[in-house]
């Protein structure tokens, strides 16, 4: 019997195994406790060792089996040792930097940053199949940590599109502010000046008819405010009360009834007897409220859009790019790995594919604002239309003065004689200290500015600003996906996440809209079910489109409510091309020059036929020298 054949214990296999899977323990070795938990932790060093022994013994054994051969039947052999090493390979683990990868050391703390509770965080990577939107991989998320993350994703893609859209909203917010508060003053101004200067120079004759002025400016600012007010016949009935009260005056010694004095205002267009003033002032005044209140009106519609656009609230499928963009970084163990430029571009595009078709509509939008505001420094202007129209008024008054013979001869042969009033009523007077009250128009005393401003700053300033706010919609995912907090930047290709891994990331960028992520690879579009609230804000934005074109044709458009998505109808009309200059010349704050001798003439042109007539001529009179200084 060949010696080889002895039954003896592979000392090998004993080495190998480290006594696991033996009949009996296994023989007590140098360092024992130790030296096992050193073997049994991840098991490779210990196995590598047994490669080495078994590469070692395998000429011993070929030698052993030569010589068995030769003396003369074989015996059952234990497995040779390389089989035994070709068995234990498949459980051996990958190279030693997967060992350090399995840490999740750096995704507990920033996870811990965040403000979220460590208790569910692992300590080493765990498999990963209850993962439901990140990588089924080896994973440091558990199912609570990626539900909590994917919550802060979108919370964060809330808070980044209204930082974004921060300088937009407060543009609108704040000159909407600046502008409503300056056409106010503006007007509360002018009605002060006319109220100061009418009671120094007509004391209580202007007093007893005041209501007619201050009717004309509570109706001008009822047109400001949104009211249904008709300027152009505002303005009309205006002119018309304002000559039945001077016609009234200039005529004392006549009783007027009221159905008389309906018919002095309707020979109003017929005899002109304010001259060319109220065409002129109506061409004016129509021209620059329209201009002034649809273009407060558009920074109203800008603000309340920019408001509830900003505020988004992302889809499912949204959310689940957002998460895998942000956080599964988180879940691989790389926290500190940021997305890749274009693949969070491709993520924005997805997400705010609704916004983006409000893009088209808004620039029009800014293009009309920015076309009324180039009225509103021209002869649209409303500061140069109110600032003198206390003036202005007075000129009619001086014209109706002046003609009130043929206009008093005229209306009587239309409407009949009148009546003659009471004694007592024609022999009226003014107080005699009249005169002693009036005091010269100084023209530095009048305010040339309202809220601490001028309007052309005002308009210079908006427009910089609008333009800036042009194509915003569209470019928004541009804007998020540069801020360094979110992306690694366009300039790092290759060391950032790419949706899977840190690698670049080799789609294509999809192009703006909502029918043009039909092919998105990140984000689950349904591009037939367009976002119903963005297509509300399209049509306000249109609507108002339209309203702004009108007022830079000098039309006007009813603004009764500014939240309606159907235009209004036209209200009145400025004017038109036949009827109205393009360039005004009665626009400035200042009164053309008058020589003197002029002055003399008018003065003495007056005829002591009754005291009140008399009377007028001279308030008149000091009006007239008011202007011309």
């Amino acid at each position: 019997m060949c010696a080889c054949a002895r039954p003896s214990p592979p000392r090998l296999a004993k080495v190998c195994l480290g006594g696991r899977g033996a009949p009996g323990p296994p023989p007590p070795q140098p360092g024992g406790a130790a030296e096992a938990r050193r073997s049994g932790r991840g098991g490779g060093a210990g196995l590598a060792r047994c490669a080495g022994v078994a590469l070692r013994a395998m000429p011993a054994a070929r030698g052993a089996a030569r010589r068995c051969a030769l003396a003369g039947p074989l015996l059952p052999v234990p497995p040779p040792p390389l089989l035994l090493l070709l068995l234990l390979l498949p459980v051996l683990p990958a190279a030693g930097t997967e060992g350090k990868a399995r840490s999740c050391g750096e995704v507990r703390q920033a996870y811990s940053a965040k403000g979220f509770s460590l208790a569910s965080v692992p300590y080493q990577e765990i498999a990963g199949e209850h993962l439901r939107i990140c990588p089924q991989e080896y994973t440091c998320c558990t199912s609570e940590m990626e539900d909590k993350l994917s919550q802060q994703s979108k919370l964060e893609f809330e808070n980044l599109v209204e930082e974004t859209s921060h300088f937009v909203r407060t543009t609108f917010v704040s000159r909407h502010k600046k502008f409503d508060e300056f056409f106010r003053e503006l007007l509360e101004n002018a009605e002060r000046s006319l109220n100061d200067m009418f009671v120094r120079t007509y004391g209580m004759l202007y007093m007893q008819n005041s209501e007619v002025f201050q009717d004309l400016f509570a109706e001008l600012k009822r047109y400001y405010t949104g009211g249904n007010v008709n300027l152009e016949e505002m303005l009309n009935d205006f002119w018309a009360r304002l000559l039945e009260r001077m016609f009234q005056l200039i005529n004392p010694q006549y009783h007027f009834s009221e159905d008389y004095l309906e018919c002095v205002s309707k020979y109003t267009d017929q005899l002109k007897p304010f001259g060319d003033v109220p065409r002129k002032l109506k061409v004016q005044v129509t021209r620059a409220f329209i201009a002034a209140r649809t273009f407060v009106q558009g920074l109203t519609v800008g603000r309340e859009v920019a408001n509830r656009v900003s505020k988004v609230s992302p889809t499912p499928g949204c959310i689940r790019a957002l998460m895998k963009m942000l956080y599964c970084p988180y879940c691989r163990g790389l926290p500190t790995v940021k997305p890749c430029n274009n693949y969070c571009l491709n993520v924005m595009k997805g997400c705010l594919a609704n916004q983006a078709d409000l893009d088209t509509e808004w620039n029009l939008f800014i293009d009309a604002m920015l076309l009324v505001a180039e009225r509103l420094e021209g002869p649209f202007n409303i500061e140069s239309v109110m600032d003198p129209i206390d003036v202005k008024i007075s000129e009619a008054i001086m014209n109706m003065q002046e003609n009130s013979m043929q206009v008093s001869a005229k209306v009587f042969q239309g409407c009949g004689q009148p009546k003659p009033a009471p004694a007592l009523r024609s022999s009226r007077s003014v107080p005699e200290n009249f005169n002693n009250r009036f005091r010269p128009y100084i023209p530095e005393e009048r305010p040339t500015t309202a809220a601490g401003t001028s309007l052309d700053r005002l308009v210079t300033d908006i427009k910089e600003k609008l333009k800036l706010s042009k194509k915003f919609w569209s470019t928004l995912p541009y804007t998020i996906c540069k801020d360094e907090r979110v992306t690694a930047g366009p300039s790092v290709e290759e060391d950032c996440w790419n949706g899977h891994t840190k690698a670049r990331y080799l789609p294509e960028i999809m192009n703006d809209g909502l029918t043009n992520q039909i092919n998105n690879p990140e984000v689950d579009v349904d591009i037939t079910r367009p976002d119903t609230f963005i297509r509300q804000q399209i049509m306000a934005l249109r609507v108002m489109t339209n309203k702004l074109k009108n007022a830079y044709n000098g039309n006007d458009v009813n603004f009764q409510d500014t939240s309606d998505e159907t235009s209004g109808s036209g209200s009145g009309s400025g004017c038109t091309d036949d009827i109205c200059p393009t360039e005004f010349d009665f626009v400035t704050t200042e009164a053309p020059p008058v020589d003197s001798d002029r002055r003399e003439v008018e003065a003495s042109a007056t005829q002591p036929g009754c005291s009140m007539q008399t009377l007028l001529l001279i308030f008149l009179s000091l009006i007239l020298q008011r202007q011309w200084r």
